[in-house]
This record gives structure tokens, C-alpha cells and sequence, in this order.
């Protein structure tokens, strides 16, 4: 018993030392270094390609990434940002006492524009910025302003996303997905003065109204892959842009960023590097933006567009019914076709899977979709695309009443229905001799009383 226990604990041992972790999602695309993130996930923004993920849709704290969700919420909620002013509440800025938050140092009484505050928020990743703008669009109810954040995730498609508050602070019930933050960030790159605010290294603003009114502040990034001056420019990368940094001890060092050069874009969620080690010290390399940088390399440098297949191409065909001499029909590309490739990789790698009706009756016009092809290498799909008719084909009147009538008489309802004529002809033919035999009997008996 005890030889078996230590084979089996063998056998466990060898397969976790072959497969360390089953649950793991593999990367799209092989990259040259090992990241120290728990979860990434770089897409290529020009054909919205993942080109490398690792546990993206693992449930994680986003810390202060979580204010992207927040831009967006007030965004969408206060009409004019630069000409809507917000009056600063003391009873705001007390509730993150104690919490060791990351400040933009706003004052009780300022006067600010929502503007301002998104500035305050994003730039220097102020939490009093993100309370009192959650504060203000919520009516007063920050829990509100959260119900918001909520519902505007699963609107856009998030599954592992749940926000508890607007700015990030620690919280069990907090967490989303590096696949999820892509989503959540590409819909907040497309609003007004996102990008604008989140790829300054500085901000310059002075309050409105309050004791410090007409007195400038400026607010530093906390980014230092944008920033050459902050941290010795260990961390810059000329490339980058935005977007927004994380931090707590549960998530770890946390980026958003978007890099672009030679024509082509990505937008990269890097999350969980390590900011504590084992005995609790604290790391102070930023391997979030290590990570985010070696990517970029490595897309811009191993990465290129290639056309997978061009407007008009044949790529299969499709069994046609009711055209006199033809039976079958091309089908085309509807339109031209490129994805994000390694260089070294040949189209012909590309696997094509067709989703194609068994037949299609005339008439066919050219250029009706008929079906689609969706082109994918190694697991990660590319594209998805129509295929048309090549060409316009007339249907055949005398081979589609032929079919019909052969529909007709090969149907279900017909084949019964002539079951229950031939039964009930059946029952007459013998309900008639049963009949004619009765009728015989009762002559002979009329004929033998004559008698």
C-alpha cells in the first residue's frame, strides 16, 4: 500500500512539474522574455488582435486603474466638463483619512471644473479627485455613482468585472480582468480629452474659487513610461503613451498603456507584478512597466500586417439548386482581409474555417452573402469575413416545378396522407366483398323458401 501511495505521489509530482498550471491561458503569440505580471493582455489596436494574453480573464484588484471606469462615468454624465463647476465638500475629503490614498492634494472649498478634477484624478491619480467627482454625479450618494460604474461594465461586454468604489482602495469585492479593463479602456480612448489628459506628464491648473482661488498648482504623473525625468528615465520608453497607473499591496504594480510607432498601435493591460516580496518587503522595481515596454519591443519589432486574403478571392464554393447546367457556385471574399502576424510566419500557416449552407437555391445575385470564413493561427482568431456569390445566376422554372412536385410526393404529409387513401380503399374493397358475399347468402335463402 505504501509502494502504491509513493508511486501515486510520484505521478502527481512528474505531472506538476510537466503542466505547473493547468488553469494558465496560454499567450496568442510566442514573445523572447518571461513577464513578471500575473496578467497581460496586448492587443493590436488597428485590427483589434490579442497578440499576447496570460491570464486574462483572471479575477484581480486594478487599484487605481479602476479611475478609467470613473472618467468614463463622468464623462457621460456631466454635459460641459470645462464649464461645470464643483465645489470641493469637507465631508469628501475626510472620508479618506487614514487610508493612505494617493493624493492630488485638492482643498476643502476649492472650486474646481469637472475638467480640473478628471486632471486631479488621472494625472497624479488623486482618490479625493475620484471621490468628489463620484460624489457630485451621484447626487451626493458615492454608492450611486458605483451602481453606474457597474452597469456601464456589463454594457460593455465585461463578465468578470465587479467595482465597489471609484478609486480603488482595497476591497474583496473589487476586482476585474485584464481582458475586461481592454474593453473598459478602448471605449474610454474614444471620449473627449481622455488621451489628451492621461499622456501628460504634467498639469497646471488653479482652483476657481476657496482660500487658494487663482493660485497654481501642478500635479506629476505618476507614469514613469512617459515621463524621462521621473526615476532616472530607468522606465521611459519613447513609444508609449498614457495611460493610467495601480498600486496597492492585494494588486500589486498595475499599468495601462498604449504604444505606437512605424504605423501600427497596442494598447497593453499589465497587471499584478510583484510590489512586496515573500517576507513582506517592499519591491521598488516597476516590472508592470518592464513588462509593458519588452512588449511593445517585441510587437513593433517581431509584429507585421500581412493580407490574409483579397476583395474577390475564391476561397470555396457552395452546392447550387434550380440553375439549368450548374451546380455549384464560387464563393469570394466581400472584402480585402489583413491581420497582425510574426514576421516569419507565411500566410499559408493560416488556418481557414468555413461556415457555409449545404446548398443555395437560385435565383443568386452577385455579391449576396452566402457564408463566412474565419482565419486564426495558433488558437487566436484573426478575422472573420463574408464570402458571396461570384456571379448572378437565373433559376431554372422547369427544375424547380420538378422539385417541387418530387418535394411533394417525397413529403411526410403526402406519404401518409396516400397510406390513409390505400387503408381506406382497402377497408372499402373488403367491406364490399363482405358486403357481396352477404347479399349472395341472403339471395340463396330468398331462392331456397320459393322453393
Amino acid at each position: 500500500m505504501k509502494k502504491r501511495f509513493l508511486s501515486l505521489l510520484l505521478l502527481l509530482t512528474l505531472f506538476a512539474a510537466v503542466f505547473p498550471d493547468v488553469n494558465a491561458e496560454a499567450a496568442s503569440f510566442n514573445i523572447n522574455f518571461t513577464p513578471t505580471c500575473e496578467s497581460i493582455e496586448l492587443v493590436n489596436l488597428d485590427t483589434n488582435t490579442v497578440v499576447y494574453s496570460k491570464n486574462p480573464t483572471e479575477k484581480r484588484e486594478p487599484a487605481s486603474i479602476t479611475k478609467i471606469m470613473t472618467f468614463i462615468i463622468a464623462s457621460e454624465h456631466i454635459d460641459n466638463l470645462k464649464g461645470t463647476n464643483i465645489t470641493v465638500s469637507k465631508k469628501v475629503i475626510n472620508e479618506l483619512l487614514g487610508t493612505g490614498s494617493s493624493l492630488s492634494n485638492i482643498k476643502a472649498g476649492d472650486v474646481l471644473s469637472a475638467y480640473q478634477l478628471l486632471n486631479c484624478m488621472m494625472v497624479p491619480s488623486g482618490n479625493d479627485a475620484a471621490l468628489v467627482i463620484a460624489d457630485y454625479v451621484g447626487g451626493g450618494d458615492v454608492a450611486k455613482f458605483v451602481d453606474m460604474m457597474n452597469a456601464k461594465a456589463k454594457a460593455l461586454g465585461c463578465t468578470g468585472t465587479h467595482f465597489a468604489n471609484p478609486h480603488g482602495l482595497h476591497d474583496a469585492n473589487h476586482y476585474t480582468t485584464a481582458a475586461d479593463l481592454v474593453k473598459i479602456t478602448e471605449y474610454a480612448m474614444s471620449l473627449p480629452y481622455f488621451m489628451q489628459i492621461t499622456s501628460q506628464t504634467r498639469y497646471s491648473y488653479s482652483p476657481a474659487g476657496g482660500s487658494d482661488a487663482g493660485k497654481n498648482r501642478l500635479l506629476v504623473t505618476t507614469n514613469y513610461m512617459i515621463d524621462k525625468t521621473l526615476a532616472g528615465g530607468k522606465y521611459y520608453y519613447k513609444y508609449a503613451k498614457g495611460i493610467k497607473t495601480g498600486h496597492t499591496d492585494e494588486s500589486g504594480y498595475c499599468l495601462i498603456s498604449s504604444g505606437s510607432a512605424d504605423g501600427y498601435s497596442y494598447l497593453c493591460v499589465a497587471l499584478g507584478a510583484p510590489s512586496v516580496d515573500a517576507k513582506g518587503k517592499k519591491v521598488s522595481t516597476r516590472g508592470e512597466m518592464i513588462d509593458s515596454a519588452a512588449l511593445y519591443r517585441w510587437a513593433l519589432t517581431s509584429l507585421s500586417m500581412k493580407k490574409v486574403v483579397s476583395a474577390g478571392e475564391n476561397v470555396g464554393e457552395v452546392q447550387l439548386k434550380y440553375a439549368w447546367n450548374k451546380d455549384s457556385l464560387l464563393l469570394t471574399a466581400q472584402k480585402d482581409c489583413e491581420a497582425v502576424l510574426p514576421k516569419d510566419v507565411s500566410v499559408s500557416s493560416i488556418i481557414v474555417k468555413k461556415d457555409i449552407p449545404k446548398y443555395v437555391k437560385a435565383p443568386v445575385k452577385k455579391g449576396d452573402v452566402v457564408g463566412t470564413a474565419t482565419y486564426s493561427y495558433a488558437d487566436q482568431k484573426l478575422a472573420t469575413i463574408n464570402l458571396v456569390a461570384s456571379e448572378s445566376v437565373g433559376r431554372s422554372e422547369l427544375l424547380h416545378t420538378t422539385d417541387v412536385i418530387k418535394s411533394i410526393f417525397t413529403s411526410v404529409w403526402f406519404i401518409v396522407f396516400f397510406l390513409i387513401i390505400v387503408l381506406l380503399i382497402a377497408v372499402y374493397i373488403v367491406l364490399a366483398v363482405i358486403y357481396n358475399r352477404k347479399k349472395k347468402k341472403l339471395r340463396k335463402v330468398k331462392k331456397y323458401r320459393k322453393m
